[in-house]
């Protein structure tokens, strides 16, 4: 054993809602652990990283951690900063005191003894290597891991202002800019509708067919499927895109098309969430915001940006909703049949939670926070039940 290793019975990589539902869980198991996490915060995606306007886009029943419900005066739809209040009263609650600026750089199974070998760069002191040794690890890092911006043609030249959206906060201070936001998920679409209702003459990206629903018809759905296990997900979908025709009407003229699959199947086979409105369809529909298709490169003037339809339109702005990329398979040594290179879990619902030598992840099925709280209660009993023996 290497000097200087910090020893426990279980390592959580990650201290966002994943990794404070495992902790919480072993917690209340008595059950001894550690949470290593690189950032200086508890679920920095929601501190650091995330806009002013954003709310919890299911009812706060379908996203609140395990053993601690939101509180009853929060509203239906949980606003980020009521969000962050209860995380922090999660952690005190539950005595959980992350290990804040603890890079992982390698975790790694010794056979022969039979642990997890944890190797972290200390963030804030010079790099200083930190070591850790347990029987099990917890893989908590997230679906919205490290943020990415595609390659475009000619981007390094544009004479504007590139930013992602997790550095986006408000449509404040974009009055008056032409901004193209580029990526149509839910942070792309609610992040045109705030720099919309600020005053930016905004268009926003859409390359693909996508599904927009109600808020209300999602969380319904959700219901169906939650206190219904039997329901069939076409059902379900079909209700959903019923809703949405008579919602949104067609809204092909506008630039957007509807897949022909339904939303809780290319959420289960793509990881794409449907778009949850919660206003944009409007100001699509009024003109207020323009959809353009795909992004082909920035001109050589370094103003203009071209499309994929041969159009070229000036912008003061881009901003990339373009999602994130996971890490995992930098750190991680082994983990082949849990883990895949995309930092997803390999196996399928409802075993994509435990690997092998002692090895799980939480929140990496692709099921938001209802699947974190999931995976952190069944993490905790399993580890339980094998120290028990």
């Amino acid at each position: 054993m290497t000097v200087g290793v910090t020893q426990t019975k279980v390592i959580i990589v990650g201290a966002g809602p994943s990794g404070l539902s495992t902790a919480a869980s072993l917690h209340r198991l008595s059950v001894p652990y550690i949470i290593l996490e690189r950032e200086n915060c508890i679920a920095s995606i929601f501190n650091n990283k995330s806009y002013n306007r954003l709310h919890l886009h299911l009812s706060k029943q379908a996203c609140q951690l395990p053993h601690m419900p939101f509180p009853s005066d929060f509203p239906a739809y949980v606003p980020r900063k009521d969000f962050l209040h209860y995380l922090n009263d999660y952690a005190s609650h539950f005595q959980i005191n992350p290990m804040f600026g603890n890079f992982v750089k390698l975790a790694k199974f010794d056979e022969d003894r039979r642990k997890w070998n944890v190797e972290a760069e200390a963030v804030d002191g010079g790099g200083a290597r930190r070591f850790y040794e347990a029987e099990f690890l917890v893989v908590a890092t997230g679906e919205t891991s490290d943020p990415f911006i595609p390659e475009v043609e000619g981007l390094g030249g544009f004479k504007g202002e590139v930013m992602h959206s997790t550095e986006y906060k408000s449509g404040e201070g974009f009055e008056g800019k032409k901004v193209l936001v580029v990526g149509a998920g839910n942070s792309g679409m609610e992040i045109a509708l705030d720099l919309c209702n600020f005053g930016a003459k905004t268009s926003i990206v859409v390359r693909s067919p996508i599904h927009i629903t109600p808020r209300w018809s999602i969380n319904f759905g959700f219901k169906l499927m939650t206190h219904m296990r039997f329901i069939p997900w076409r059902w379900v979908d079909s209700f959903l895109v019923w809703t949405s025709k008579i919602m949104y009407g067609d809204l092909t003229k506008y630039g957007i098309q509807r897949p022909k699959e339904g939303p809780l199947f290319i959420k289960a086979r793509d990881n794409r969430y449907p778009i949850v409105d919660v206003g944009t369809a409007k100001k699509i529909r009024s003109r207020e915001i323009q959809v353009l298709p795909g992004l082909k490169s920035i001109g050589s003037n370094g103003t203009e940006v071209v499309f994929v339809n041969g159009k070229c339109y000036q912008f003061d702005v881009i901003l990339f909703a373009t999602g994130f990329r996971r890490s995992t398979h930098l750190w991680l040594q082994g983990g082949d049949d849990l883990i895949n290179k995309d930092g997803f879990a390999k196996p399928m619902y409802p075993n994509h939670w435990k690997g092998e030598n002692g090895l799980y992840c939480a929140g990496l099925a692709k099921r938001g926070l209802f699947g974190s709280a999931m995976d952190g209660q069944s993490i905790a009993q399993d580890i339980f039940n094998l120290v028990s023996k």
